[in-house]
């Protein structure tokens, strides 16, 4: 029989707080972490906003060593995790380090390394290049720093969907518990891509908005969105064997019942127009839960702010959900923080626990007008106080990937 997974630990690194109270604090006052680009000089950028971590100082989560050999977005994994298990309430010397996993993934992993040290290379020859470029740069990297930071010694792999990592990596440690392969799993993602050419590669893709306005930039499901706002950080939970986090009476937020993941199969950047493959992912994870649509009071959607998302997004909804669909509320936190890529997932799962726990429901920030076609409950002008039992949460991914988390409240 499979196991039942809890969730017992949450940990945040946002463009809106350096950890999950301030982040969420962030959430229900309805503030927008997107504002001009401080990394690097925009002057010749069509996109001059994002989603930046702020006042981020790694030694207050690592020792100046380990800061140093690593890049942004592992540092954000290893902050998120370490207040993640702070939260959970675990003490490692408690436990089998082998029976610990770690799952946190990272949609392009350091795209600033290979950039300098480009530069490096063609300035100075390629025997200046850093020694530790390919550990740095690496997507697993952020699963293995986690690993050494914290001793867990179980399962220690990465998934790497684009922006459909996180979501992936929650579900497959889900999975890892379920089948008995770990009793503890910290998983997640992160995400720090807010460079030159990062910021230049979506750019030439059409994929990122080139508003000046923050408040309306970022504006899933909009009609007048024209991309999204790249974004950084890293979001981690704990998720646990139910009867270890009885037996070490920890506090539990919520439970994970269910979990698709599908294939569109069509193309490289947009999701198949009628919705399918996303469709099934959510059918799969309801499937598995044994609930029906219409017991999902609440939605995180993927909503990134493009045409196509937003629109076959919506499409796969109703065909999961038929006319429930109508009645289920649905928001982005997109609007709030921008699209954090391969760590989105991680964070909106965390919105999604917080939900439940609150029974708040954010308002999708700066979305004023839907298209016509566009015609579910966006959570627009106003959050929601409402009790929320279930609640979803949808990512897709370049390539066709898609992932779907159900999570509930949890009921001993």
């Amino acid at each position: 029989m499979k196991r039942r997974v809890v969730v017992t630990g949450l940990g945040a690194i946002t463009p809106l707080g350096n950890d999950v109270n301030s982040f969420w604090d962030g959430v229900k006052a309805g503030k927008v972490g997107i504002g001009e680009i401080t990394k690097f000089d925009t002057s010749d950028f069509k996109a001059k906003l994002a989603a930046e971590v702020k006042n981020f100082n790694p030694r207050e989560y690592m020792d100046f060593k380990m800061a140093k050999r690593m890049e942004p977005f592992s540092q954000y994994a290893v902050a998120a995790a370490k207040e993640a298990l702070s939260d959970a309430g675990i003490d490692m010397k408690k436990e089998d380090p082998f029976r610990v996993g770690v799952i946190v993934g990272s949609g392009v992993g350091s795209l600033q390394a290979m950039e300098r040290e480009e530069h490096r290379m063609t300035d100075k020859g390629p025997s200046r290049v850093d020694p530790l470029l390919v550990p740095r740069m690496i997507t697993n990297m952020a699963a293995g720093n986690i690993s050494i930071a914290t001793g867990a010694r179980g399962k220690c792999t990465n998934v790497v969907t684009a922006c459909a990592s996180g979501t992936h990596c929650i579900g497959d440690a889900y999975r890892a518990i379920q089948y008995g392969d770990a009793d503890v799993m910290i998983a997640g993602g992160a995400e720090s891509a807010i460079c030159p050419i990062g910021i230049a590669g979506f750019s030439s893709l059409t994929a990122l908005s080139a508003s000046e306005d923050s408040r309306r930039a970022s504006i899933p499901f909009d009609k007048d969105r024209n991309g999204f706002v790249m974004g950084e950080g890293a979001g981690v939970v704990i998720l646990e064997d139910l009867k270890h986090a009885r037996n070490r009476g920890a506090h539990i937020l919520a439970e994970v019942v269910g979990y698709g993941a599908t294939a569109d199969a069509y193309h490289i950047t947009s999701p198949i127009p009628d919705g399918s493959g996303a469709a099934r992912a959510m059918e799969d994870a309801m499937k598995e839960a044994g609930v029906t649509s219409d017991q999902i009071e609440y939605i995180n959607a993927h909503g990134t702010s493009t045409h196509h998302n937003d629109l076959f997004e919506t499409m796969a909804v109703k065909s999961a959900f038929g006319e429930d669909a109508y009645h289920v509320k649905m928001n982005s936190t997109k609007s709030m923080i921008g699209h954090l890529l391969g760590a989105a997932g991680g964070v909106e799962f965390i919105v999604c626990v917080k939900t439940i726990l609150d029974g708040f429901i954010h308002q999708t920030m700066g979305t004023i007008q839907t298209d016509e076609e566009l015609d579910l409950d966006y959570v627009i002008g106003a959050p929601i106080r409402q009790d929320v039992s279930y609640a979803m949460s949808n990512s897709l991914g370049f390539g066709g990937h898609n992932a779907t988390l159900l999570i509930r409240r949890y009921n001993a």
